[in-house]
C-alpha cells in the first residue's frame, strides 16, 4: 500500500481520498480551507455526496485517512501526489490554472523523496507536460518528480459509487515506472485500466464529457421539434435506446444541463480548438442549445401569462441534478432571476439544496419580487398561480397529479423534466407543460 497525499478537498479530491484510504492506502488531504478541515477532521462531509460521509467517518476511525492545512509535511515524504483542486472557468472560456500552478510549485518547493505527482483535475491538453516542467523549475531537493494524469469520470450524486465500479481507470503516463506506480495504486480497485499518453488522458477527459453534452442538446434540440410537429420525445427517445449504437443513456429531453463539469469543460475545449485555430462546430451548438434550453419553460409561460408580478411561484428543484447540493449552472438559477426581476412572489423547495441556494439568495424581498424557501412542497404549492420543476427528485416525483389540483389557485405546472404523464396531469384537472410532449 502506499502514502498518498490529495491536494484538494472538493468533489473530486475528497471522492478520491476516502475511496483510496477504503482500499488500504495511507491517505492525507490537504485544503487551504481551515474550516472545511476541522469538519473533515470530525467526520462531517462539507458536500452532499450518497455514502461519502460514511465512508469518511470509517476510515478516520481507522486511521487510514487524515486532513491537513499544512502542505508542507503531507508533501515531502508522500509516494503520490494527487491534485485535485478546481480548475474553475474563466471569462473566456478557459480553465484557470493558478490553483494548479500553486500546488505545483509547494510540491516543488517541499517533497522529498522521489514522488509521483497525478493531475486528476480536468484540465487543458498539454497541462501535465507544464506541470513536470514547473516542478522541476522549482524543485528544491535532489529527487524524481514525475507527472502523470488520471481524470475522474465520476458523476455528482453516485461518485463513491462510481469510484468503485468504474468502467474504466484512464492513466497517462510517460514511463514505465510512472504507469507501474499508478496501476499499483489502483490494483486493489480491480478494475480495467486504459494506459495512454499524459496528452491522449487528458484529451480523453474532454471528448466524453462534450460527446455526453452534444447528447443532451441532441436531444433537446428534436424535443422541441416534435413539440412543433405533434411527436413525443419519450417515444422517440424509447425507439432510440434500442438501438445498440446511440445507447439508452443520456436521452432525457429537459432544461439543459447544468453542474461542475459539462458547462465548463464545453467551453474549455472550444477554447482550446480556438487557440489551436479550430472550430469545434458541433460544440459550439451544444453550448448555444443548453444556453436557450435553460429558459425554455420561463418563455412559454410568459406567453401563458400576462406577468408574474404578485404571483405565488413555486420552484421543485433547485439544484442541477438529484443526489447532489450542487447549484453550479443549475437551470433554477437561470429562471429565478426571471421571475424575480417581473415581480414573482418565488417559493422554493429542494430536499438538500436549500442551503447553498439561501447563500445566493437570501430569503426576503429581492429585485422586484420576494423569495422564501419552505421544508416542503405542500407550502411551495399552496395557493400558487404557477409552478416550475427543474429537478427531478424522487421526493417531487412522488407528487401526485391531484395534489397540485388541490393545492394550487391555478393549477399550471411548467415540468422541465418530463416527470409526469401529460394525460393523467389533464385527467386530474391540471394545466400541463413539458419538455417535447403534446399537452393533451
Amino acid at each position: 500500500m502506499f502514502k498518498i497525499t490529495v491536494a484538494g478537498t472538493g468533489y473530486v479530491g475528497l471522492v478520491a481520498g476516502v475511496c483510496f484510504a477504503e482500499v488500504g492506502h495511507q491517505v492525507i488531504c490537504v485544503d487551504v480551507d481551515e474550516e472545511k478541515i476541522k469538519l473533515l477532521k470530525q467526520g462531517i462531509s462539507p458536500i452532499y455526496e450518497a455514502g461519502l460521509e460514511e465512508l469518511l467517518k470509517k476510515n478516520l476511525a481507522a486511521g487510514r485517512i487524515d486532513f491537513t492545512t499544512d502542505y508542507r509535511t503531507a508533501y515531502k515524504d508522500a509516494d503520490a501526489i494527487f491534485i485535485g483542486v478546481g480548475t474553475p472557468e474563466q471569462p473566456d472560456g478557459s480553465a484557470n490554472l493558478c490553483y494548479i500552478a500553486t500546488v505545483a510549485r509547494q510540491i516543488a518547493e517541499t517533497v522529498e523523496k522521489d514522488c509521483l505527482v497525478v493531475v486528476k483535475s480536468t484540465v487543458p491538453v498539454g497541462t501535465a507536460d507544464k506541470v513536470e516542467q514547473f516542478i522541476k523549475d522549482f524543485l528544491v531537493h535532489d529527487v524524481k518528480v514525475e507527472v502523470a494524469s488520471n481524470p475522474e469520470f465520476l458523476a455528482q450524486g453516485s461518485a463513491v459509487h462510481d469510484t468503485f465500479h468504474a468502467a474504466r481507470i484512464v492513466i497517462g503516463t510517460e514511463s514505465k515506472w510512472a504507469e507501474e506506480m499508478l496501476r499499483k495504486i489502483y490494483e486493489p480497485f480491480n478494475l480495467p485500466i486504459v494506459s495512454v499518453s499524459r496528452r491522449s488522458a487528458e484529451m480523453i477527459k474532454y471528448a466524453c464529457n462534450n460527446f455526453l453534452a452534444l447528447k443532451i442538446s441532441f436531444m433537446n434540440d428534436i424535443a422541441n421539434l416534435c413539440e412543433l410537429v405533434g411527436a413525443d420525445i419519450k417515444d422517440v427517445a424509447l425507439g432510440m435506446s434500442y438501438d445498440e449504437r446511440i445507447g439508452s443513456k443520456f436521452l432525457n429531453a429537459g432544461v439543459g444541463f447544468g453542474g461542475s463539469c459539462f458547462p465548463k469543460d464545453t467551453k474549455a475545449l472550444l477554447y482550446l480548438a480556438k487557440q489551436h485555430g479550430y472550430e469545434l462546430r458541433t460544440v459550439k451548438a451544444a453550448i448555444d442549445v443548453n444556453k436557450d434550453q435553460k429558459t425554455i419553460l420561463y418563455r412559454k409561460a410568459s406567453k401563458r401569462l400576462i406577468t408574474f408580478n404578485g404571483l405565488k411561484v413555486a420552484v421543485l428543484g433547485l439544484t442541477f441534478k438529484p443526489g447532489t447540493d450542487d447549484l453550479r449552472e443549475a437551470p433554477s438559477l437561470d429562471n429565478i432571476p426571471l421571475l424575480l426581476e417581473q415581480g414573482a412572489n418565488v417559493y422554493a423547495y429542494d430536499p438538500v439544496g436549500m442551503d447553498n441556494f439561501k447563500k445566493i439568495y437570501p430569503e426576503g424581498p429581492c429585485m422586484n419580487g420576494t423569495i422564501k424557501c419552505v421544508d416542503n412542497i405542500e407550502d411551495a404549492l399552496k395557493d400558487a398561480n404557477v409552478c416550475f420543476i427543474f429537478t427531478e427528485w424522487d421526493e417531487i416525483k412522488a407528487v401526485k397529479p391531484e395534489v397540485y389540483k388541490k393545492l394550487m389557485r391555478t393549477p399550471l405546472v411548467y415540468d422541465g423534466r418530463n416527470i409526469y404523464n401529460p394525460r393523467d396531469m389533464k385527467a386530474a384537472g391540471v394545466e400541463y407543460h413539458s419538455i417535447g410532449r403534446p399537452s393533451y
